[in-house]
């Protein structure tokens, strides 16, 4: 078997897929990359038992077709190095023994018998699907993806939750101390359906997808979820279990708004944050009308800091207690240029919300608040 294309397209599409192959695996065949050359295509797959992914990527020139796995260093190192030219593959599939001639050289390697790969079940047809246009995906991936838990006794916590209505799809994340919920408004489905997708999945596509790209079709049931995107496919195995019901920790009527620029608050939160205390990390916001004052301190060192900022606030006078890295992570985590922070009082949740939401969007993020030693 012989085959032609060019070292970027399968440089790019290499390292696209080895962000799912783990170092060591149950499978040693499954630390290298599956090619199948199949008519002018060739199709690569990556896979970690519980995720696959697969691209493809079109080819110059193509005599017989055949599958083969190389192992993924041994490749991904060949390949990176080289600048734009033609590669050509000659593969032995009996012996499997690859050669691959490029301008000045050519590389020696064994491959694998590509049978001892495992095979992806295909998906049945009695699922749901969904549409997203990529860069919606992508932004609510990448704006709620921060908030996902790290929990063994509760990994229903450890995903997003794509809870799916006749009028809108929510995806949800949540850790405690904080939650994020994105309600995207031309997804919906007429039956109501949800799914958790892991952490590892959900990074694979923030990784992969693009902001102007096409549509993104998930198809999924109540195991497995099968990603459909511009360059290539995502199946993956699903979280199990009932989420729990976010909406109900959402406060409803938070009669204190604070308007404030992003930027110049999270600037703020940055240079007090240094000086709290390590065990509480604990930020004061002290707020009244047009300003807000942000503060500091760690009694045991004798360290503090405190900044004032102004604001819009139509509220009481207020201080509320929050954990600054939480409060970073939330304002990190938001694109745009003002946000408001709803509050009733200092042992409620507060509510961040964009100033201006996206298109056909509503984000809110949830904070929990840390009582102050008054």
């Amino acid at each position: 078997m012989r085959f032609t294309l060019s070292s970027t397209a399968l440089s790019s599409k290499l390292t696209m897929l080895s962000k799912v192959i783990m170092n060591k695996n149950s499978m040693p065949i499954l630390e290298g990359f599956l090619f199948e050359v199949n008519d002018g295509l060739l199709q690569l797959t990556a896979s970690d038992s519980e995720n696959v992914m697969k691209s493809t990527c079109q080819l110059s020139e193509n005599e017989g077709n055949g599958r083969f796995v190389v192992n993924s260093s041994t490749i991904l190192d060949a390949v990176k190095e080289l600048p734009e030219q033609p590669l050509t593959f000659e593969v032995d599939t009996v012996n499997y023994v690859v050669k691959v001639f490029y301008q000045n050289g050519m590389y020696n390697f064994t491959a694998q018998n590509a049978d001892e790969y495992p095979q992806t079940q295909p998906m049945p047809t009695d699922v749901t699907a969904i549409t997203f246009e990529e860069g919606m995906l992508l932004s609510n991936i990448s704006r709620t993806i921060f908030a996902t838990a790290q929990e063994q006794l509760r990994p229903v916590m450890n995903g997003l939750y794509f809870d799916i209505t006749p009028e809108y799809t929510s995806i949800v994340a949540s850790d405690g101390c904080k939650l994020v919920r994105n309600r995207c408004l031309t997804v919906k489905n007429e039956a109501p359906a949800a799914f958790i997708l892991p952490k590892k999945p959900a990074t694979l596509l923030k990784n992969v997808l693009s902001k102007d790209g096409g549509n993104v079709v998930i198809k999924f049931n109540d195991r497995n979820a099968a990603i459909s995107f511009a360059d290539g496919e995502l199946i993956c195995r699903l979280i199990e279990g009932r989420y729990p019901n976010y909406n109900s920790v959402i406060p409803k009527d938070n009669p204190n708004h604070l308007r404030i620029d992003r930027k110049t608050f999270l600037g703020a939160l940055r240079r007090v944050m240094p000086f709290a205390s390590e065990s509480s990390e604990l930020v004061k916001c002290k707020v009244d009308t047009g300003q807000i004052e942000i503060s500091s301190e760690d009694i045991d060192f004798a360290t503090s800091a405190v900044e004032t900022m102004t604001c819009e606030y139509d509220g009481r006078p207020m201080a509320i207690g929050f954990k600054g890295p939480v409060l970073s992570d939330i304002l990190n985590n938001l694109d745009c240029e003002e946000v408001v922070l709803e509050l009733a009082d200092p042992s409620r949740a507060g509510v961040v919300v964009p100033a201006e939401q996206p298109e056909q969007e509503e984000v809110l993020m949830l904070i929990m608040p840390t009582l102050l030693n008054e």
